[in-house]
């Protein structure tokens, strides 16, 4: 077996919460470099199975070429395709737990010329799926600038998105803007620098999110995994900003807290109203991690599984 030495942030505790079994059936929600998938492979028996999806072609090309495990199937997908591939497969309600690691990965960060991270000049692409779509360079070209202060507020929280919107429509006014450094400029002559935080980390972060439709596609995907799990199955799930660990928190609160009677009411125990889920805990990176990975500051691991009666 291939050994993989890409350290997915907060690895032992996603992985253990996904609570493995021998035989069991697992999804990787996003592969990545693999980090995660090797961890699940290290601990399913010869009858475990394993389904990664990963929309990023280059993941799956080191996929292809990297692993090489009966066990594993790679599926060149956005996650939020799952339910109509697993029900292609017959998988429905038949899987024993999935992790999803959320947002981009350090292999795209590290490449300047996917255009995600603005320490280095590269293209201003930010794609996760290069084969389609309108990359970041080509929407700043032709949104408007209330288009794109939206777009930094909602999905970067972002107070100054008006003044950053206004600074790169003037900007555009004399050229595109087409590089990573072009747009990190125009936002850090807007954006004060703060301690260990760049000015134009909202600023991408928001354009990112917005390109790969990143909320929508989570909000999807959750609600597809109420008919993928198998009772008791797992959903382990690593956030790292506040936007995307909101929606997975309301998800897991949503299908796992019984509803409020009124008052005087009296409560009816009806094994046919259990909740689909069960919150089994919010878990941060250790300070050991913290120490040796800066990523994993900002990393929340939330944890839930499938009750037993299926709704």
């Amino acid at each position: 077996m291939t050994s993989h030495h890409h350290q997915s942030v907060m690895f032992n505790e996603s992985i253990a919460g996904l609570a493995i079994k021998n035989n069991g059936i697992y999804i990787d929600a996003t592969f990545g470099r693999g980090g995660h998938t090797q961890g699940i492979l290290n601990k399913l028996g010869n009858e475990g199975r394993l389904i990664a999806f990963d929309q990023d072609m280059t993941a799956i090309d080191y996929a292809r070429k990297n692993f090489n495990d009966e066990r594993l199937e790679v599926i060149h997908s956005a996650f939020s395709n799952m339910h109509n591939l697993l029900n292609e497969r017959d998988l429905l309600g038949e899987i024993d737990g999935i992790l999803m690691d959320l947002g981009v990965s350090s292999p795209q960060l590290d490449n300047a010329q996917r255009g995600f991270s603005f320490n280095a000049d590269g293209p201003l692409d930010m794609r996760m799926n290069q084969t389609s779509g309108t990359n970041a360079a080509e929407w700043l070209a032709t949104a408007s600038e209330t288009e794109v202060a939206n777009v930094i507020y909602k999905f970067g929280e972002e107070r100054k998105s008006r003044h950053i919107a206004n600074a790169i429509k003037k900007f555009q006014e004399d050229a595109p803007v087409k590089t990573t450094l072009q747009l990190a400029n125009i936002v850090a002559s807007v954006v004060k620098a703060k301690k260990n935080k760049h000015p134009a980390t909202r600023t991408f972060q928001a354009i990112r999110i917005f390109i790969n439709q990143e909320l929508q596609q989570l909000l999807d995907t959750l609600e597809q995994t109420l008919s993928t799990l198998a009772p008791a199955g797992r959903l382990s799930i690593i956030s790292f900003h506040s936007i995307e660990d909101r929606i997975v928190k309301q998800f897991i609160q949503k299908h796992s807290k019984q509803k409020q009677l009124p008052k005087g009411l009296p409560i009816m125990h009806n094994e046919n109203e259990q909740m689909p889920l069960k919150n089994l805990g919010k878990f941060f990176a250790s300070a050991e991690e913290i120490g040796n990975s800066r990523r994993s500051r900002s990393a929340i691991l939330r944890i839930a599984q499938r009750t037993t009666k299926v709704c």
